[in-house]
């Protein structure tokens, strides 16, 4: 049985990726879990976990690009910029254009400054955002450099007996970019205010939903749980190097390597398929970031 690797878990809508956490502890039956990268209790869809010894590839998966279908209601604010918070404001969507919806959500394609929503894990003065706004606070969060590298609008619709807008967007951003921003924005520069209805992270890096499972499924075969073994978690992950017997004995040991020329970071493995370390080079070397490899 594997008792290292990640596992791409579909997760629910009304759980934490903390709740998710703590499931896959009592399944996997180790407290060496962690996700990659927090999905909000209202969004589903594609959340890496790592179990014992891949939890160290999580600093790695949470740096990788992400993809999203979402749906933005527009003609209505809400303190959260998504579904979960109370309206705070509404606005007649008579006037806004198929056309200025488009030209609106284009402008927030490629490498944009995006102001994340009040009401996010972002730490002021030490503090997480959302709890100051829950404590009444007025907060400010400084713009954040983020690109947005494919923003498509999949439809839009006009709900019957509504004064509101309901536009499906197929996204694909830079580890940061907040989606409920996005819709919070578009809102804005229609002038009619909006916010995120449904968000579901259909890919994380190369892991999609085509190979998630959710947490039904993970029950039903627990303990063994693992999606992807360490050796090719790594590979899926990152460019690849085969070590020599005596290079896997050096980097075993915390020893550099010659340098392969290869753009890092890199997963490299030993002669058996079996994952080493995760290595950049510097300097006509190559070093190793973290050691997977029992000694």
């Amino acid at each position: 049985m594997n008792t290292d690797g990640l596992i791409v878990v579909d997760k629910p809508a009304g759980m934490t990726s903390h709740d998710v956490v703590a499931r896959i502890r009592r399944l996997a039956k180790t407290r060496r879990v962690g996700h990659g990268g927090t999905l909000d209790p209202m969004a589903t869809g594609v959340l890496i976990i790592g179990v014992n010894r891949a939890t160290r590839l999580l600093t790695y998966v949470i740096g990788s690009e992400k993809s999203y279908a979402a749906t933005i209601r527009l003609g209505e604010s809400t303190v959260t910029d998504d579904a979960e918070g109370d309206v705070t404001g509404t606005a007649p969507t008579s006037a806004v254009t198929d056309d200025a919806i488009r030209a609106g959500l284009a402008a927030q394609t490629g490498e944009i400054d995006q102001v994340p929503s009040a009401v996010s894990a972002i730490k002021i003065n030490g503090q997480r955002a959302y709890k100051r706004v829950r404590e009444g606070e007025s907060v400010e969060i400084p713009a954040r450099r983020i690109t947005v590298h494919r923003l498509d609008v999949l439809d839009i619709r006009r709900p019957e007996g509504r004064d509101v807008i309901d536009v499906d967007i197929d996204v694909t951003c830079s580890s940061g970019t907040y989606i409920r921003a996005i819709a919070r924005d578009l809102g804005t520069t229609l002038g009619v205010g909006g916010h995120l209805t449904a968000l579901r992270r259909t890919a994380v890096g190369g892991m999609t939903l085509d190979a998630a499972a959710t947490l039904t499924e993970l029950e039903e075969r627990a303990p063994d749980v693992i999606g992807l073994p360490l050796a090719e978690a790594a590979r899926r992950s990152f460019p690849q190097r085969t070590a020599t017997e005596e290079e896997t004995r050096i980097l075993r040991h915390g020893g550099p390597l010659a340098a392969a020329g290869i753009e890092g970071p890199y997963a490299v493995f030993d002669p058996s398929g079996e994952v080493l370390a995760i290595v950049s080079e510097r300097a006509g070397r190559a070093r190793a970031e973290i050691v997977l490899s029992p000694a």
